[in-house]
């Protein structure tokens, strides 16, 4: 009986950390930007499995959302109407430009009446980007991965229900890269994507959410209004956060739908992450 009682707290401790069902709820009032890449199936053995949320989780957690009330915007939109956004007020956004952004997440964004923010790599077909944050990553994964065409990403814009933002050019590592580069792929990157959809982009996500304070000023400079980072949390209500530094919360593809529950509860899964 003993050891029973004794697994059952070690169950209790593990929940608790990796869920973390006691932690406060962050006000309804303080808006929730997500953070997603990919919507997709799993692959055996692949490394970033994390990035890919398979897309019957993706239509659970749309579908938790719509039952529970929140109201889907653009970060472009979500920033415009701050200061009167309902409670409960959602961007979903995605990074880099990935084929099923199109062909399995739209379908779902539009069967929940939900919108997105996406973050395009402009010179984003065959390249491993992830190479240039961390060298051993080089199994040419992202590579292989299908990206949006350009003609695709007009079709999303033409939905009415996708943001075109911007991710660099080339993905770059914001740390390793000169200032004079860095300038040239936000300024080209945002008129590129500008000329090919023929709609304003006004936002940005910085690479691996690497970024300094040279680099915040360097998103203004470039005519961008937003930025978002990788930073997991949910930013204040008021008073109002730097546009430019913007939090989100990390939905990852490990994740099960409690998971993703606490998440949007706390901005975190559990007790460290």
């Amino acid at each position: 009986m003993g050891w029973l009682i004794a697994l059952a707290v070690l169950w209790l401790l593990w929940l608790s950390h990796r869920y973390a069902w006691w932690r406060p709820v962050v006000d309804f009032r303080r808006p929730r930007i997500l953070m997603y890449h990919m919507v997709s199936p799993h692959r055996r053995g692949a490394t970033f499995n994390g990035l890919r949320v398979t897309p019957e989780r993706f239509e659970a957690q749309l579908a938790f959302m719509k039952k529970e009330g929140w109201h889907f915007y653009t970060v472009s939109d979500l920033w415009r109407q701050w200061d009167t956004l309902p409670e409960k007020s959602v961007a979903i956004t995605f990074d880099d430009g990935y084929a099923d952004n199109l062909h399995n997440a739209l379908p779902l964004l539009e069967k929940y009446d939900a919108k997105a923010t996406i973050y395009m790599v402009v010179d984003r077909h065959d390249r491993d980007w992830s190479t240039h944050k961390k060298a051993h990553h080089d199994s040419g994964e992202l590579a292989r991965e299908p990206k949006l065409t350009d003609e695709e990403m007009r079709v999303l814009v033409q939905s009415g229900r996708i943001e075109i933002a911007s991710h660099t050019l080339t993905h770059i590592n914001m740390a390793t890269t000169t200032l004079d580069a860095r300038r040239y792929e936000l300024m080209q990157a945002r008129e590129l994507l500008e000329k090919e959809c023929g709609v304003p982009v006004r936002s940005f996500a910085y690479p691996f959410g690497i970024f300094g304070d040279e680099d915040v000023q360097l998103v203004r400079e470039c005519g961008y209004e937003t930025a978002v980072t990788t930073i997991d949390g949910i930013d204040q209500r008021e008073p109002k956060p730097d546009p430019c530094r913007l939090k989100r919360i990390k939905v990852s593809g490990k994740d099960n739908q409690l998971a993703f529950v606490m998440r949007m509860r706390g901005g975190k899964r559990g007790l460290t992450k």
